[in-house]
């Protein structure tokens, strides 16, 4: 009941929306896209010139364009930008999805900073608020309302001031622990109330933004997502783009701090009185498109840091596919070269070899802890032996008895031979010598007593020794630990790739451009599940502050050609067992298809290559008609009278498999691919030309394949003699001779594959 009229308005939008089919951009919205377009290197590269502007170029005195005073004249003359939607929708899924995005957070901006000031201001937004306010309201904890009567309860005011998105995640956190009526939990259910209401809001905007530029997606996931500690620092201040000179795109909204970041719940510390902390590393979840769809991944990063490098991690299956930040852009590439600065690697490599390599040598190493305490053990080993030992010898002169001689000692004898010598010699009798061995038995008691001091020193100096080594094993074992979360986040066994021109194509097939920044796993009909690692670099190796990274995330599915610029499906196109064709192949919703195609073949080092097959009977994959697996033929269609077969022939079951493709994609090079497919029913369609009749004997080919082999070679021939006519239409006499004559060489040199052989298309239709 809280929020009823919310839900009530967000309501009344989606009718409008629905209402009109379509959902269309306002003045105010084209006039932005078209700026951050334009301002933006890989989307201007990609789609900018699908928005055609005609009013006057404004320019700053440096002959630098003025976009805002541009952006005002469009706004005010809508009719001066034209959106080439329909082209727009064959470009790459993500760069439609970029600039949606973009535009989706812009308005969020603008919404949020409105919603903080007067109700004047935010009247404005009222629809696009309680849109956001209805995602939100239902995810708040009961402690977030003020209110006491039921279905008047509303968001406390004081909770408005968190929306600013201008704060860091810090100043947000120290914001929710001073709210009173807000427990530490409830601060959690909070922070990611908001991070779920600004990321669901963001992904329904850019899909509708998708959608209304030509983009076309069963499945499509926005994320926004940061890591790192939260605090304002340069990645935080350095959101913005580098063109490929590595100049700042300035006039772009700052809304990094839009950016979600993973939390969790801490013990506040005295100096830290927040009690939520933001995730170094965050991870986001995803599921492959299946269904025999490609699925595709659009990396856009924002928070770019010169100094540390960007990295961004996909794993499925245990294989890991690396991306890395150049230290000139904010661009992406699986090549890890970064001239200056900090990467992950280096992070992990003074982990392992440098602080866990220091404390297993110290532990481990020569004369390391094992070693100190092996010594001390073998001198206090050799130390109570020599207790042992000294103490048996003083034991046994103890129990030695003491001896008497009559003899006068040798001192007394000498002194009386010198006193007769001298003639003084007396009668005094002298004392018998008595042998107590008593200095010896001093000198053995107090060599005992330092060999027991000696004992309890090594005794204690191995105890001190343990005691130390225990510590560094203790923090071996927690720097371990780290190390081992820094090498999980990295992954294991890293996807190895080949490159060329920019495209790398991964060991799996795989693929990652570049150019766009599409990360494209192949089509498959299983769906897989796979995560997206954004990794913050940490200051040191030990340290728990790292710099910001945000990084913005698209999946979309894309069925196989989806990014051919020219696309024609004939579809029933020729009669029945006919190979000619009466209706042109190019309109004039092709022109600027066609205008791409001739500036390509006017550039000389742009490579072209033609593919052509006859492909004999189709059948539905549920995406498009591919060539059959069963080659089998029927005799006649379905039905038990003329009328009722000729009705079920006009089945569009049965007409979809009788399609002839032609597609045209310009991406590093030109490649031209047509095929052509029946229906299954059998045709009495014989090969007059003797050598192709052979062929088909030997190769033991259908007349269905036969007949679409002479149909391929008719749209062969019809597509030289139309694309000749318009080059000399669109183009001046030299240009047209240069692209007719790459074109014509090209074309002519063509073969029409059949099966396991293939003829010239001019030898099928008897030139």
């Amino acid at each position: 009941m809280k929020y009823c009229y919310l839900i009530l308005l967000l309501c009344c939008f989606s009718v409008r929306l629905s209402a009109q089919g379509t959902i269309e951009l306002n003045p105010e919205e084209r006039a932005y896209l078209y700026h951050i377009v334009k301002k933006s290197p890989i989307l201007d590269q990609n789609i900018g010139r699908y928005f055609e502007y005609k009013g006057p170029m404004v320019r700053f005195m440096n002959k630098e364009i003025n976009f805002d005073s541009i952006e005002t004249i469009i706004i005010n003359n809508p009719e001066q930008l034209f959106i080439r939607t329909s082209e727009i929708g064959k470009s790459p899924k993500g760069i439609i999805a970029e600039a949606a995005n973009k535009m989706a957070l812009w308005e969020l901006n603008k919404v949020l900073l409105a919603s903080r000031q007067s109700d004047k201001e935010l009247e404005r937004f009222a629809n696009e608020y309680a849109r956001f306010e209805a995602i939100l309201t239902p995810k708040l904890p009961p402690a977030a309302f003020k209110g006491s009567d039921p279905g008047e309860e509303k968001i406390n005011k004081k909770l408005l001031n968190v929306l600013n998105p201008s704060l860091s995640f810090e100043d947000k956190s120290a914001m929710l622990a001073s709210f009173n009526f807000l427990s530490t939990d409830d601060q959690l259910m909070t922070i990611e109330a908001l991070n779920t209401a600004v990321n669901d809001y963001v992904e329904e905007r850019s899909f509708e933004i998708f959608q209304a530029l030509g983009g076309v997606a069963d499945q499509f996931h926005n994320v926004l997502v940061a890591a790192g500690d939260g605090s304002e620092t340069s990645g935080l201040l350095n959101e913005r783009e580098k063109d490929e000179n590595g100049r700042w795109n300035k006039g772009l909204p700052k809304a990094v701090g839009l950016f979600p970041y993973q939390v969790k719940l801490i013990v506040p510390e005295k100096r830290k009185k927040t009690a939520l902390e933001t995730l170094r590393f965050s991870t986001t979840d995803f599921t492959t498109a299946g269904e025999g769809k490609l699925t595709q991944l659009h990396f856009d990063v924002w928070g770019y840091n010169s100094d540390k490098q960007t990295t961004v991690v996909v794993e499925r299956n245990g294989l890991s596919y690396h991306l890395f930040g150049s230290d000139e852009t904010r661009f992406l590439t699986p090549d890890s070269a970064f001239t200056n600065g900090k990467t992950f690697q280096t992070v992990i490599n003074d982990l392992e070899f440098n602080k866990i390599g220091d404390l297993k040598e110290k532990i481990y190493g020569k004369k390391g802890f094992d070693y100190q305490i092996e010594t001390a053990k073998k001198k206090k080993d050799e130390t109570e032996l020599k207790i042992e030992k000294n103490e048996k010898e003083y034991s046994d002169m103890t129990r030695s008895p003491i001896t008497t001689s009559s003899k006068a000692p040798r001192d007394v004898r000498k002194a009386r031979k010198k006193a007769i010598k001298n003639g003084t010699v007396t009668d005094q009798k002298h004392q018998p010598k008595t042998d107590s061995d008593k200095p010896k038995r001093g000198k053995g008691q107090s060599e005992i007593v330092d060999l027991y001091n000696e004992f309890e020193f090594y005794a204690k100096k191995i105890k001190d020794l343990e005691r130390e080594k225990q510590e560094a094993v203790d923090l071996m074992a927690i720097y371990q630990r780290r190390l081992d979360q820094y090498k999980e986040m990295m992954g294991f066994h890293w996807a190895t790739y080949t490159e060329e021109d920019g495209l790398y194509t991964f060991q799996d097939s795989t693929t990652f451009d570049s150019y766009t920044q599409e990360f494209t796993f192949r089509a498959d009909t299983l769906k897989t599940p796979f995560e997206v690692r954004l990794l913050a670099i940490p200051y040191g190796s030990l340290s728990d502050e790292a710099d910001e990274v945000m990084l913005h995330i698209n999946l979309i599915d894309a069925e196989p050609g989806f990014d051919a610029r020219l696309q024609l499906d004939l579809l029933d196109a020729f009669a029945s067992n006919s190979w000619t064709l009466n209706q042109p192949l190019f309109s004039k919703n092709d022109s600027v298809a066609v205008r791409q195609l001739f500036e390509s073949l006017l550039d000389k080092k742009t490579p072209i290559t033609a593919v052509s097959r006859g492909q004999g009977i189709g059948s539905w994959n549920g995406l498009q008609t591919v060539r059959a697996a069963n080659r089998g033929e029927m005799s006649a269609y379905p039905g038990a009278t003329a009328e009722e077969q000729q009705i079920n022939r006009m089945n569009p079951e049965w007409a979809r498999l009788r399609v002839s493709q032609v597609n045209v994609t310009l991406n590093r090079g030109i490649f031209i691919e047509i095929n052509t497919f029946t229906d299954p029913v059998k045709t009495n369609l014989k090969a007059t030309n003797s050598s192709i009749a052979d062929g088909m004997n030997r190769y033991k080919l259908t007349g269905n394949d036969y007949l679409s082999a002479l149909r391929t070679a008719t749209i062969i021939q019809k597509m030289k003699s139309e694309l000749n006519l318009l080059a000399g239409t669109y183009l001046t006499r030299e240009e047209a001779k240069i692209v007719i004559d790459r074109l014509n060489k090209s074309l002519d040199g063509l073969r029409v594959s059949v099966g396991a052989t293939s003829w010239k298309w001019q030898e099928l239709l008897g030139q």
